[in-house]
């Protein structure tokens, strides 16, 4: 690639789901996503919401996050590709974790999601802003810190969490911080129906409609990976910045391979300039 070239980033997205309570078969399985993803030229895989631990909030809050992402370092290193990965990050981690250690509050625990480069290395931490329903916030703390935005592969790269790409306000706020690729692990759930009748919100919306107009209106790529069926709503995705799912999976187990080529969304910015725009002059 010449210095003027745009550059092409080969995502992987891992629809699967995690075991509660068996992190060892988690990493397991996801050990063999990896090196699956980067025999086909994958260079950064993006995972499921609490995939090592299972989604299952109240049950893993208590789980050793720092254990876990030094297997999920080791694993970056051994595939030879960058991940995203989400684990608990709580109190007990300060001890360990020194160069993150300004990102953590004493006696809270959190939903994170991590990016590792190929050797391994943690590139940032991110904690869940906006926690969902009455589970996650018996347990865990919003995050209060803005996603950090930083390169990879000549991509700049931010995280978020699941209903934190439900929220405009969110997607928009990293798009004008400079991300290009937003990486998004997800666990969306399918809502049982009641009374024989089916739920009132189809949650495939959010994956099929919502995620794609996060794309379109904030002009970046999104990853957006989330757990496989029957219990979840599945369709983990590439949209890019005209809208398009780019590739996306159904409601099974799969891996999900598509490119994010950065000059879609050079020409997506120039065709139309969302993100110069601002209601600020209205209000």
């Amino acid at each position: 690639m010449t210095p003027a070239e745009p550059a092409r980033l080969r995502v992987g997205i891992l629809q699967a789901t995690g075991v509660v309570g068996d992190p060892q078969r988690n990493l397991t399985a996801l050990e063999k996503a990896a090196h699956t993803a980067r025999s086909q030229g994958v260079q950064l895989l993006v995972t499921p919401e609490l995939f090592v631990s299972g989604y299952d909030p109240v049950a893993v809050a208590d789980d050793d996050g720092r254990r876990q992402r030094r297997a999920l370092a080791d694993l970056a290193r051994s595939a030879g590709l960058a991940l995203v990965a989400s684990t608990v990050d709580h109190q007990n981690d300060h001890a360990h974790d020194h160069q993150h250690e300004h990102e953590h509050e004493h006696g809270e625990r959190f939903v994170s999601a991590s990016l590792f480069d190929g050797d391994g290395r943690e590139l940032t931490r991110y904690h869940k802003a906006h926690l969902f329903g009455p589970a996650e916030n018996a347990v865990f703390t919003p995050g209060r810190q803005r996603p950090r935005v930083v390169p990879l592969h000549g991509v700049n790269v931010a995280l978020g969490l699941c209903f934190d790409v439900e929220f405009p306000e969110f997607t928009r706020a990293v798009a004008r911080s400079g991300a290009e690729l937003l990486c998004v692990p997800t666990a969306v759930p399918l809502r049982p129906s009641a009374d024989g009748r089916p739920a009132p919100f189809d949650t495939r919306l959010v994956p099929g409609m919502v995620v794609p107009t996060r794309a379109l209106e904030s002009q970046l790529f999104i990853a957006y990976a989330n757990h496989a069926g029957p219990g979840f709503a599945g369709l983990s995705c590439l949209s890019d910045p005209y809208g398009r799912r780019v590739a996306a999976g159904e409601s099974d187990e799969e891996l999900v391979v598509a490119d994010m080529d950065r000059r879609t969304l050079l020409d997506a910015r120039r065709d139309t300039d969302y993100l110069s725009s601002s209601l600020s002059s209205l209000i």
